[in-house]
């Protein structure tokens, strides 16, 4: 059942990007050949007008194909024949659809079942909070001026920002105070610690609320990625700490295991926390200035407005193509480490 279940988030995930790339194309005026999802072997197909729907064996991928994408055409409604702002709008389109579902889906999450607010529920004896005077119905405000809006952002602030004291604004009795923590080590987690316990508490914003907090889960989920890469380029994390489709699907089988004794609104509940994680680390890989994602595309344009001089079709297919093999043979060494993990797992 899990394995369905993450065929049709990354289905649904897949099919709204390329949506994006094709609601646009088509509001240019663009004219779209086919629409696919998946990578592979063709399962089914069918036309209406202008544009083929495929469906391909492999759900981890989909395309938008343009007349006139990746290689000249006379077409006048060519992709390559239209102006460089509709150019650009079409490709940005996809990732912005995924922030966009992220943002839509985050409504329903916190609308229907609330938010973990960052409020003390507790302090652990001995711990720096304790030390610092924080107690059990204080609120935490920010981190070394970072705001914090969930209680997991405590943690992974943290997380990412390893350092020997941390600025800690937090609301007391309606009163707003400071003080500068001082992290403590903990052995068995084998990680520093401020020693804050969260309030078990769902906080329910209303329908104003609700939008404000959308927005904020969005801003926090672009966050976590982009710290990751960070942390990826600067070795702290390495090829063998990332997750795959396969270690995904795992992700994915693991929760709705545990949810599925809960009862089907926690299914639900947490399919949809995935789908919008998922989803807004779509939209942030694509926007990363490498060739053959949507990202590489978009510098190129870049680099056409500002010289004023558009780049060959076969020299940007050609990129488009060696970043496309670099792509893929990253996707293997992945989806061979996280085969690798569930057999030692299982051993």
């Amino acid at each position: 059942m899990h394995i369905i279940i993450a065929i049709l988030i990354f289905g649904f995930i897949i099919i709204f990007h390329e949506l994006g790339h094709f609601s646009v194309a088509k509001a240019c005026g663009v004219r779209v050949n086919e629409f696919t999802v998946g990578f592979g072997p063709k399962l089914f197909s069918f036309g209406k007008g202008e544009t083929k729907y495929s469906l391909r064996l492999l759900p981890f991928g989909g395309a938008c194909v343009m007349e006139g994408e990746d290689s000249d055409s006379e077409d006048d409604r060519a992709f390559n024949k239209k102006p460089l702002w509709q150019r650009f709008l079409i490709v940005f389109a996809g990732p912005l659809f995924n922030f966009i579902l992220a943002f839509l889906l985050s409504l329903i999450m916190i609308g229907s079942a609330g938010y973990y607010a960052p409020n003390v529920g507790g302090v652990t004896k001995d711990y720096p909070a304790e030390q610092a005077g924080i107690k059990a119905g204080d609120t935490i405000v920010s981190i070394d001026g970072y705001p914090i809006h969930f209680y997991n952002e405590i943690s992974v602030y943290t997380f990412f920002h390893k350092k020997s004291s941390y600025n800690v604004k937090y609301r007391h009795g309606g009163v707003l105070k400071k003080s500068a923590i001082t992290p403590k080590y903990d052995k068995k987690l084998k990680r520093s610690l401020i020693g804050i316990v969260g309030s078990p508490e769902m906080t329910h914003p209303g329908f104003l609320g609700t939008i404000q907090y959308g927005f904020y889960e969005i801003k926090y989920q672009i966050y976590v990625v982009f710290q990751s890469l960070k942390e990826l380029v600067l070795g702290h994390l390495t090829i063998n700490d990332m997750s795959g489709p396969v270690g995904i699907v795992k992700t994915i089988g693991d929760t709705y295991k545990e949810s599925v004794a809960d009862g089907i609104y926690y299914v639900v509940m947490n399919m949809i926390n995935i789908t919008i994680l998922l989803s807004a680390n779509l939209g942030v890989m694509n926007l990363l200035p490498f060739p053959a994602l949507d990202g590489g595309r978009l510098l190129i344009f870049i680099i056409e407005g500002i010289t004023r001089k558009k780049i060959p079709e076969k020299v940007e297919a050609y990129i488009n193509a060696v970043g496309f093999v670099i792509l893929m043979v990253l996707m293997v060494l992945i989806m061979g480490n996280d085969i690798r993990r569930i057999i030692t797992r299982q051993l």
